[in-house]
């Protein structure tokens, strides 16, 4: 019953996340938005670092496509880590919480890797365009794909009042980070580990 849990969680999370980024990516163009409210808008932006938009190439003296090819190489090592955790505790019989949680964090990694691998040879560019299915032109390559984020939630959009050193007058925005459904699927499975941590990792159920 566990297992059949588990791969529903993972099935819901995959076909909203890669739904939700093909519409996107097949109807918007790059950086184009739309508000839904005025604290939640749909904003398109591909990311081909990791979280925030990091770069390995930022950090160490190798080039953008090395780094990249690195950061995709070890999402798949990464993936197969958290997908033997997965089947480990279930095999054990860990807890419904722990189980849960690491469902969505393995559904999670495992819809922005296939962004990653796959999305540079299925989609054309979105410069000034939207893209399009299995363009005779596509942007990249296998491995070299870019992650789809889209959304985004300024809660607080305004400025620092004048009298606050250095940064007084300065544009104030909260949250900044535009992110997917993958990614809320990790956080959401690292937040269950993190605040029912007892439950989580308690007595394994009978």
């Amino acid at each position: 019953m566990k297992i059949k849990r588990s791969l529903l969680i993972i099935a819901i999370v995959l076909l909203i996340d890669q739904i939700s980024k093909i519409y996107i990516k097949t109807n918007f163009e790059l950086g184009e938005s739309m508000e839904v409210f005025s604290w939640f808008r749909i904003l398109f932006i591909e990311n081909e670092g990791a979280a925030w938009g990091a770069k390995l190439s930022d950090i160490l003296p190798v080039s953008d496509k090395i780094g990249k090819l690195v950061l995709t190489v070890f999402r798949l090592f990464a993936i197969v880590g958290i997908g033997y955790w997965l089947y480990d505790i279930i095999r054990k019989k860990g807890t419904a919480t722990l189980i849960a949680a690491v469902s969505l964090i393995f559904a999670g990694a495992l819809g922005n890797i296939l962004d990653s691998l796959f999305y540079g040879i299925l989609f054309n560019d979105s410069y000034n365009q939207v893209a399009s299915w299995f363009s005779e032109e596509p942007y990249g390559s296998l491995f070299y794909g870019k992650v789809v984020d889209m959304l985004y939630f300024p809660l607080i959009d305004t400025n620092w009042p004048e009298w606050v050193p250095l940064v007084g007058g300065d544009n104030f925005r909260f949250f900044e980070p535009v992110f997917n459904v993958a990614d809320t699927a990790i956080s959401t499975g690292v937040g269950i580990l993190i605040v029912f941590n007892k439950k989580a990792f308690g007595k394994k159920e009978p």
